[in-house]
């Protein structure tokens, strides 16, 4: 009699709750759950991504077609009005389309910046359906852009490697058979660094072999940093240096002086 009660109180004991295995079911219904539900999201994300960047891309070779083919051509070779664009890259295309510059509106010495002829949707369609042809210089990073570098470090850079054409302030300058060097202030940083990058006109190309993204950075810093300075001295005359400075001087002082004498000998008389 005590032999068997004890083995019913052992089974009885051992024996597993119904309501755990329906705790245990459901438990396993929701892992799988979620984690198919995780699956199949994350699949629809990157689905939806590249049929965007597709579509994109589309649209940027229609507008191509419409408005650059004349001169790039259709396979962006290029013709005898306007260079290849293969290889050319995203930040070619943002920096040309972004300023203004291209589609060009007549032949000259260089492409004049004017007002921007397209929204920024379309500019960034473009430059990702040249982008996809064939690779060459992305958009810069964000990093690089915030003009938060070394300000002396990137005036030194400046000054060494830009200053010959643009003026030591950025003020810009002539150059040959027509062409110049464009006044830097109110640049955007990106279309700085995209200009270091492509080289464009007559610009030489700043690779990363040249200078780094950091040295980029720093003289994006140097460039934001002398636009928003105050001039200590006064007017800074466009800040065209020590020759437009001395005319300016010369002109205006015997001027005054001329006039003054005028007057003078007027009441003299």
């Amino acid at each position: 009699m005590f032999r068997t009660s004890r083995k019913a109180g052992s089974r009885k004991a051992g024996r597993r709750s119904p309501l755990a295995s329906v705790s245990l079911i459901a438990l396993g219904l929701m892992l799988s759950g979620g984690a198919y539900a995780l699956v199949s999201s994350s699949t629809a994300v990157a689905d939806t991504a590249s049929t965007a960047t597709q579509a994109t891309v589309e649209e940027g070779e229609k507008l191509f077609q419409a408005n650059c083919a004349t001169c790039h051509g259709l396979d962006l070779q290029g013709s005898d009005a306007g260079p290849t664009l293969i290889g050319a890259g995203e930040a070619s295309v943002d920096f040309q389309v972004g300023t203004g510059r291209m589609p060009l509106q007549a032949n000259g010495a260089q492409a004049p910046e004017k007002p921007v002829q397209f929204t920024e949707e379309q500019i960034s369609a473009l430059a990702q359906y040249v982008g996809s042809v064939a690779p060459g210089p992305a958009i810069p990073e964000d990093q690089y852009l915030d003009a938060e570098g070394d300000a002396s470090r990137g005036a030194e850079l400046f000054r060494v490697n830009c200053a010959m054409c643009h003026n030591v302030a950025g003020a810009g300058g002539a150059l040959t058979e027509g062409k110049y060097a464009p006044a830097l202030t109110g640049v955007t940083p990106t279309h700085i660094y995209e200009a270091m990058v492509t080289g464009p006109q007559n610009m030489p190309v700043f690779n990363d072999a040249n200078l780094t993204p950091e040295d980029k950075r720093d003289i994006i810093t140097a460039l934001k940093f002398q636009e928003n300075a105050v001039s200590v001295g006064g007017h800074p005359l466009g800040s065209l240096g020590p020759v437009a400075e001395g005319l300016f001087l010369w002109i205006a002082g015997m001027g005054i002086i001329v006039a003054l004498t005028v007057w003078i000998t007027a009441r003299s008389n």
